[in-house]
């Protein structure tokens, strides 16, 4: 904990953005960071619960110990306070920023609505250690002579590979794309998360003696049973990529695309990329000086939202088929869970128009160019309301209502009769592989992170990448020290 009476003393504060008016003028991150003394000062709030919910399974997926090293903070023994969060994070600069922060929700002080600025001070941890050269490479000191592959470089294949690494295995990962990420750098926004943070993740597993290949489609360019012949362990670690087919007529009109094409086509603008990227559609898409539509009401229709209005959009409507939540949850109802209540993101708050209980009839064009959305208002069990049709005028419009599993084409294709995958109610083909052990049904072949439990958030690709990698070892060598 800080300090005893911290919480009675000090109220709660959170960092503060740059206006909206500024922030939509370029792609980087707009967050204001807090002083150290600030940082400590929240820090100090986290009090002495008997049960503290924000690093258990309902706050936190890779239990971090967060009253720990609130209270290193505040004691301002940072060296010990990041070694603490490595214990259990591999990347808390990644967290600190994309996190939603359940661990937020769970705190007690949530109960009076002014919980412990948990995801401030995490990400404050992790920059200032970076800043007093705490964060290097630990390479192991005793090599193990297993050679491991891990295929795919977002969350999960970087925690994986960095914990392997550790444990004295010679890792290589496998990438698609041109840098390491995957969609922690191709799908999320530099505005949330500027790039430079996984270089320096990159720089440090290297120096740790983890190998990166990029631009090799591992089912294409390699083949998938020729990496499982020449490794000990092979583990699979790719996104969750195919988005949800929605079935609105009209889909195929210029003008209407899938979320995650325009995503990845301005992450590559911002790196300095070629925007051709495999799997995704490479003609340009831009929205500047365009009547925006977005259907979807999570983070990536969010996202699209803020990228949107960086690139000129004259409008911006985000359609959302549920009821608008309540302004506020029932705290003995819900507590210490994630709560359904009116939440408004950074982007959202950049001007989006926002309609709920709206569902999308079709996408109506002239000569096969999109001209407009045909919306429906609809009742409680999201059946359309006869009479309340409309059009709401759209030059472009992205469908963002998830993704229902990893490409097909493929390492699934390649192993396809070999490797058992589940089809959920949603359609969607993942890897089926436990939590104990990770293995796949294909002998020396493992499988975490998206691919294996659909489209989730960073930090639990981040723990299965984690227990992955423990699970690993404990099958290479018979005993494993890896934590899960």
């Amino acid at each position: 904990m800080g300090k005893v009476t911290g919480f009675l003393e000090i109220d709660r504060q959170v960092a503060k953005y740059q206006t909206a008016s500024d922030r939509i003028r370029h792609f980087r991150e707009f967050t204001i960071p807090m002083s150290d003394a600030e940082v400590q000062k929240q820090a100090a709030r986290c009090m002495d619960c008997g049960i503290p919910f924000c690093h258990g399974d309902t706050g936190c997926p890779v239990h971090n110990q967060i009253p720990d090293w609130n209270d290193l903070v505040f004691s301002g023994k940072w060296k010990e306070a990041i070694a603490n969060l490595h214990s259990t994070n591999n990347f808390p600069e990644f967290t600190g920023r994309v996190c939603p922060a359940p661990c937020e929700e769970a705190c007690t002080l949530n109960l009076e609505d002014a919980p412990v600025t948990i995801k401030t001070v995490e990400q404050a941890i992790a920059d200032k250690a970076y800043e007093l050269g705490y964060i290097v490479p630990q390479p192991a000191t005793v090599k193990t002579g297993k050679r491991i592959a891990v295929i795919g470089s977002g969350p999960s294949g970087m925690a994986a590979a960095q914990q392997l690494a550790r444990a004295g295995h010679e890792v290589h990962v496998y990438e698609r794309e041109s840098k390491a990420g995957g969609l922690l750098r191709y799908g999320i926004p530099d505005f949330k998360m500027e790039k430079n943070f996984i270089d320096r993740r990159v720089e440090q597993m290297q120096g740790e003696g983890v190998t990166f290949h990029y631009g090799f489609n591992i089912g294409v360019d390699i083949p998938t049973e020729k990496l499982i012949a020449e490794h000990d362990a092979v583990l699979y670690c790719g996104g969750s990529e195919t988005p949800r087919e929605a079935g609105i007529p009209g889909a195929d009109l210029a003008g209407v695309h899938d979320a995650m094409p325009y995503l990845v086509q301005q992450n590559r603008r911002v790196g300095r990329e070629d925007i051709d990227s495999v799997g995704w559609p490479s003609d340009p898409i831009l929205a500047g000086g365009k009547h925006v539509v977005v259907v979807g009401g999570g983070d990536t229709a969010s996202d699209c939202v803020g990228t949107a209005f960086r690139q000129g959009a004259v409008r911006v409507t985000q359609l959302d088929i549920r009821p608008q939540p309540p302004e506020k949850e029932d705290k003995l109802a819900v507590w210490p869970y994630w709560a359904t209540k009116m939440r408004t993101s950074s982007s959202q708050a950049e001007g989006a128009v926002r309609e709920f209980q709206v569902g999308t009839l079709e996408f109506v064009g002239e000569d096969g160019i999109l001209t407009g959305v045909k919306c429906v208002q609809v009742d409680e069990k999201r059946k359309p309301i006869a009479g309340t049709e409309f059009i709401i005028k759209a030059d472009l419009a992205f469908i963002a209502i998830g993704f229902r599993g990893p490409f097909t084409d493929s390492v699934l294709k390649e192993l396809d009769g070999k490797m058992a995958v589940s089809t959920d109610k949603r359609g969607s083909q993942n890897v089926i592989a436990n939590t104990r052990d990770y293995k796949t049904s294909v002998d020396k072949l493992w499988a975490a992170g998206d691919v294996r439990r659909g489209q989730s958030l960073v930090v639990w690709a981040i723990r299965e990448g984690r227990q992955a990698a423990a699970a690993i070892d404990e099958s290479l060598m018979g005993v494993t020290n890896l934590p899960r």
